[in-house]
């Protein structure tokens, strides 16, 4: 009953993840990457607090917090404040279809970063997956021109690959925290929200959106940055085969992209199939666990 649960969870959870890339693009047509990070956390915020009194955890806010003031708004700053303020600008420079799957990287970035910083060994597949992933991301920047080097927004690109840095950062930091998970990521939106909205009245950009903006960037609050991450952390709990939960997250650019053509009309380059598939693989082959030659 758990294993069918988990898979519900994990489903559903992946099928939204799918839907979040059109959601972006439908926001950013009316808002601007600093408007849509402060709408989208404050109704973030919300639907975890929610959460957190749903699951009686409200009482353990302020003193996750106040154990260790510093290291939550140093999470804060990179997600979401950071984090997402990059993705949505990467969002607004490249077609979808080329910033979801560059973004869908940062799980190889994340192998290169806890060498870095945590002192965790690399192993041959996981260089291997490196180039896998990293040759996939130069197909779908270049749309195949790998050799010209010829960036539709080479400022997109960039934003979108510094993205996965922030985001296999954020994870590296979250490593070591016993903190409730959903605590931690509400502290993170509680801690942003102040600085989103100051960032929002110094741009002083138009507040005119229409009820279709609205209700977008709403969309993204809820199931982007909030209650999909529930989801997510309930199947892992649920289950006792993380790894058959982990491997429904390689649906979800493909469903993406489906959805980028059929929904917004977006153009997939063949490229970009190829560049998500040499991603995919790379990711599948740094999960492979290699078994060791028996000695004879």
């Amino acid at each position: 009953m758990n294993e069918r649960k988990a898979l519900i969870l994990g489903l559903s959870a992946v099928l939204l993840w799918s839907t979040v890339a059109t959601a972006f693009k439908l926001t950013l047509a009316e808002f601007t990457p600093i408007q849509m990070l402060t709408c989208a956390s404050i109704v973030s915020a919300i639907a975890l607090f929610i959460v957190c009194i749903a699951q009686k955890k409200t009482n353990i806010i302020v003193s996750t917090f106040s154990a260790n003031p510093v290291y939550y708004l140093m999470l804060g700053l990179i997600n979401p404040l950071a984090y997402y303020l990059i993705l949505f600008k990467a969002y607004d420079l490249l077609p979808a279809s080329q910033a979801q799957p560059i973004n869908y990287s940062w799980a190889i970035t994340l192998t290169l970063m806890a060498a870095l910083f945590l002192g965790q060994k690399i192993r041959p597949q996981d260089w291997i997956a490196c180039l896998f992933g990293y040759v996939g991301v130069v197909v779908i920047a270049t749309q195949g021109e790998l050799f010209g080097l010829q960036f539709s927004s080479p400022l997109g690109v960039a934003l979108a690959l510094l993205s996965t840095l922030l985001w296999a950062g954020y994870w590296i930091l979250n490593a070591k925290n016993k903190a409730d998970p959903v605590v931690a990521v509400l502290l993170g939106f509680l801690v942003a929200i102040p600085l989103a909205i100051a960032l929002s009245i110094w741009e002083g950009a138009s507040w005119t959106m229409t009820t279709k903006g609205w209700l977008a960037v709403t969309y993204v609050g809820l199931f982007e940055m909030g209650i999909t991450f529930v989801l997510w952390l309930g199947a892992l709990k649920a289950t006792q085969n993380t790894a058959k939960i982990s491997n429904l997250i390689f649906i979800s650019p493909f469903i993406s992209l489906l959805l980028l053509a059929n929904i917004l009309g977006e153009e997939i380059h063949p490229s970009t199939l190829i560049g998500l598939v040499l991603i995919v693989a790379g990711l599948i082959i740094q999960q492979l666990k290699l078994k060791k030659p028996q000695a004879q």
